[in-house]
């Protein structure tokens, strides 16, 4: 499948100049794209790589005026532009034909919507509910009495177990368990005791879990993903937690139980929240911070955290809180010292 130079300029209303009739089968990165490909340009900082791109067409800037090699497109938003091309020339979306799989096994109690598709071997226990144009994958498992809502997209051997319940348009990537039972142990007579978890998960609207993520039930109430939340892949979430709306989550993140993540919040990868802290609405948490305590809402962008022996990284706090004192009463012998 391939565009003329003048298709790709009318479909992103874009100004060109270039051969019109040239045609264009891909679409690549700057670095990567070859003849016959179309790549974009928005940022100065990758002009280097534009000059040396071997790409036969680029989406820049309408005031872009450099003189390079390849055909130009220019356009208001060359990002968005190369986007719609790179979805014109990409595979179509495969699509899963409606109907129960002979290998599959549905307990006939198991209430299934309009147009639900059952890949071979997944594994419906009885009580539950999948709403209409639902996939679930192969070998995928839904617990009893769980409830799955409309269109959503259970990818190959995802856990779900018993009582979950699962909103609209939600997306679980392959290998997440959801609703394991969460990490409650007590000591009795010098033993371990598991402490009896009993809770459910929820899982609003427009949700997406990422692949092996796991998401652990309450010990009772419920752990909560709120609507629009995104969570990556290798993410732990730990029992009684409630993640907001709209929040976004890397991977390798863990979030310890009974602990809150507001709206709009954003952490990056290997974060680690310790249990019972409040994370307020819009916080930006960079890669590998470590929150131990309360963060209020709006409250900025925070990172760190290095482990190091508690007596002495107590020792260090205190100094590093002390370091503006420090540096006021330098600053002052200097003075008058004359230096």
């Amino acid at each position: 499948m391939g565009f003329t130079l003048q298709e790709l300029a009318t479909l992103s209303g874009g100004d060109l100049s270039g051969d019109p009739a040239q045609v264009i089968t891909g679409a690549a990165s700057l670095a990567e794209a070859t003849a016959g490909e179309i790549t974009f340009y928005a940022n100065p900082k990758y002009m280097p790589l534009l000059r040396k791109t071997r790409a036969s067409a680029v989406f820049v800037p309408t005031d872009f005026d450099d003189a390079i090699e390849p055909a130009q497109v220019r356009v208001a938003n060359p990002a968005k532009a190369f986007e719609a091309v790179v979805l014109k020339l990409a595979p179509q979306p495969i699509r899963f034909s409606p109907g129960i799989h002979p290998t599959a096994v549905v307990a006939p109690d198991a209430k299934l919507g309009a147009r639900v598709s059952v890949q071979p071997h997944a594994v419906i226990e009885p009580g539950a509910t999948v709403g209409d144009d639902t996939v679930i994958g192969a070998h995928a498992y839904v617990g009893h009495g769980t409830t799955i809502g409309a269109a959503c997209m259970i990818y190959p051997h995802v856990t779900i177990r018993e009582r979950t319940l699962i909103g609209a348009r939600v997306v679980i990537h392959s290998g997440a368990i959801i609703a394991a039972d969460g990490f409650g142990f007590e000591i009795v007579a010098g033993r371990h005791q598991k402490v009896p978890q009993i809770g459910v998960v929820q899982i609003d609207d427009d949700v997406e879990i990422g692949a092996n993520t796991t998401i652990d039930r309450a010990r009772f109430g419920r752990t909560w993903i709120k609507e629009g939340a995104k969570i990556d892949n290798l993410v732990q979430v730990a029992h009684n937690v409630v993640i907001g709306r709209h929040s976004v989550i890397a991977a390798q993140t863990g979030i310890a139980g009974s602990s809150r993540v507001g709206d709009y919040v954003m952490m990056g990868g290997k974060v680690g929240v310790t249990a019972h802290v409040e994370i307020g609405d819009r916080n930006i948490l960079a890669a590998s911070t470590g929150v131990s305590k309360d963060l209020p809402p709006d409250g900025g962008t925070w990172w760190g955290t290095v482990a190091v022996p508690l007596r002495e990284a107590k020792q260090q706090l205190a100094w590093v809180h002390r370091l503006g004192q420090l540096f006021a009463r330098v600053k002052a012998i200097e003075k008058k010292l004359g230096i």
